[in-house]
C-alpha cells in the first residue's frame, strides 16, 4: 500500500514504540512534593523542552534542580519498571514503511536513548533515524522541514501527547494519537478537546485501512474537523 499524498511518518519514540514511563514519574513526582495533579498541568508540562517543564511545575528549586530531581525519580522508577519496546512496534514499521514515505523516530531523549531501546529497528529510519526534539518542541516544522524538506501537510506524526496533536493541527499536519492508559493521565481528553479524529488504544489499531483513511484526508485537506464539526470517531477512539 503506497501512500498518495503523505511522504513522510514521524513516530515518538516514549509512548508509542517504547512503553510510557513519562506519566507515571511526573505523576508521582508532582504528588510526592504534595502538588495536585490536572489536565492544566499535563498541558504545560508534556512535550516542553525540560527546562520549561521544571518551571511549569512550580516545584521548590531551579528548573536545572528540579530536572536533576525529576531523572533521580525517573531512574528509581525505571527499576521497578523497565523501558521495554512496545507489542506490535516491529510490525507497525513494517506498515509504515510499506508506504513508500520516509520514516524517522523523534523525542525528547538524546539519541542514546533511541539506540540503547530500538538498536534493533534502526535499518528501518530514513535521513538521522532519530531526532531530539528537547529544544525544539514539539518539533513537527522542524522535521518535516528542515530535516526533511518537506511541507508540514505532506507529514503524518503519530505520538501520544495532545501539544502535539494541537500543533499538527495549526499545522495542516496529519496526525494519529496513541495516548497512554496511564490511570491518571489527560492525555486522550486533551486530544479528544484537540479535534483528534484517530485515536488508537494499540499499535495493531493504525493498519492499511487507518493509514489508507489518513493518507486520503491529507490530499482533500479533512484532517482535522472544520468549526463546529466536532471530532470524527475513528481507529480505536473512545476505547
Amino acid at each position: 500500500m503506497a501512500f498518495r499524498h503523505l511522504r513522510l511518518i514521524a513516530v515518538n519514540i516514549d509512548g508509542v514504540l517504547l512503553n510510557d514511563t513519562f506519566s507515571p514519574v511526573i505523576h508521582r513526582f508532582v504528588t510526592r512534593h504534595g502538588r495536585p495533579y490536572t489536565a492544566e498541568l499535563e498541558r504545560e508540562v508534556f512535550s516542553q523542552p525540560q527546562l520549561r517543564a521544571a518551571s511549569a511545575l512550580g516545584l521548590p528549586g531551579t528548573p536545572e534542580e528540579v530536572v536533576e530531581a525529576y531523572f533521580r525519580e525517573r531512574k528509581a522508577y525505571l527499576q521497578e519498571t523497565p523501558v521495554r519496546v512496545l507489542d506490535g512496534a516491529g510490525a507497525l514499521l513494517e506498515r509504515l514503511r510499506a508506504t513508500g514515505a520516509s520514516l524517522v523516530c523523534y523525542g525528547g531523549l538524546q539519541r542514546t536513548h533511541f539506540d540503547r531501546h530500538l538498536a534493533d529497528f534502526a535499518a528501518f529510519f530514513d535521513g538521522p533515524q532519530y531526532v531530539c526534539t528537547d529544544a525544539i518542541r514539539p518539533g513537527i516544522r522542524e522535521i518535516t522541514e528542515d530535516v526533511f524538506g518537506l511541507r508540514c501537510d505532506q507529514a503524518l506524526f503519530i505520538d501520544d501527547v495532545a501539544r502535539v496533536a494541537e500543533a499538527a493541527q495549526r499545522l495542516g499536519t496529519a496526525f494519529v494519537g496513541h495516548p497512554t492508559d496511564f490511570e491518571h493521565s489527560f492525555q486522550r481528553q486533551l486530544m479528544e478537546e484537540a479535534g483528534v479524529r484517530h485515536l488508537v488504544a494499540s499499535l495493531d489499531a493504525i493498519d492499511e485501512r487507518l493509514l489508507q483513511t489518513v493518507d486520503a484526508e491529507a490530499a482533500e485537506g479533512r484532517l482535522w474537523p472544520r468549526a463546529g464539526e466536532g471530532a470524527s470517531p475513528a481507529g480505536e477512539k473512545g476505547q
